[in-house]
């Protein structure tokens, strides 16, 4: 059975048939998926961190920067989500340096599969966690008051550009943690990097609120694009500017960063 399994997976060149690679990517993603049956405690990273920081944002700086939380989760939910995804991205970066560091990886490679099979199934699973904790934290923002008034096709853009997003930084993510010594390193890249340019932006505050010598570098900031464009696409305003600047940032880190990634993947398995 073993023997039929590699054959039908292989073609004439030894490579793996396209259809073989996109089950075996299926099999890697369901395998880190179910992995929080057994790690619960991952379901805090995208569970109550999300639930934490709606909480926390609305009910802290709500009252200060908009009069009421409500009419500050009205504007912020879109940046609070923002800034969660740039952040659990980083948990692809630590997942995949743990996997590495434990031979993992090596493991996966010896089998007859696709070499990119474990690192695309892993991008996957994670983008499909990604995609809970937005639901999670909109869920929330809805009991507190947050309301879509940009209809259900708004909802569906802003949803699948959040993920192109995230797919998009989930290479830069993946360079980081195969580049790391350790996840340690992974949460210091985050700390002092996501941390900045999320707070630079236009996730919290209004552009306009901020000092003229700093504005010009929010304005192009890709935070601050992706945030307006989600903020518009839910709430229905005009938002073709920044969703076209998101897609053009998210199409210019794939294009620098995913081609780095996959030399650091095929030199570590050397």
């Amino acid at each position: 059975m073993t023997t039929l399994s590699v054959t039908e997976s292989l073609g004439r060149t030894g490579r793996t048939r396209p259809l073989a690679a996109l089950r075996q990517i299926g099999t890697m993603a369901w395998r880190s998926l179910v992995s929080v049956k057994h790690n619960p405690l991952e379901l805090v990273d995208y569970s109550i961190t999300p639930i934490m920081f709606v909480f926390l944002f609305t009910y802290v700086f709500g009252g200060q920067m908009a009069g009421s939380p409500r009419d500050y989760l009205q504007y912020a939910l879109a940046g609070i989500i923002v800034q969660n995804t740039l952040f659990m991205s980083m948990y692809t970066a630590m997942a995949l340096n743990a996997d590495l560091t434990k031979g993992v990886f090596d493991r996966l490679r010896s089998m007859p599969i696709a070499r990119s099979a474990p690192l695309f199934g892993r991008i996957a699973a994670d983008l499909a966690k990604q995609l809970w904790a937005m639901l999670l934290m909109i869920g929330l923002g809805t009991l507190l008051g947050f309301r879509i008034t940009g209809g259900p096709l708004g909802f569906l853009a802003a949803t699948v550009l959040l993920l192109v997003f995230a797919a998009a930084v989930s290479w830069t993510a993946v360079l980081i943690g195969m580049v790391s010594g350790d996840a340690e390193k992974v949460q210091v890249f985050a700390f002092t990097f996501i941390f900045p340019i999320t707070f630079t932006s236009s996730a919290f505050v209004r552009v306009d609120t901020m000092p003229g010598w700093l504005q010009a570098w929010v304005n192009v900031n890709p935070v601050t694009q992706l945030s307006d464009a989600f903020r518009g696409l839910l709430l229905g305003t005009p938002a073709g500017r920044p969703v076209f600047w998101s897609l053009v940032w998210a199409v210019g880190i794939t294009a620098v960063f995913m081609p780095l990634a996959m030399r650091a993947y095929r030199s570590r398995g050397r």
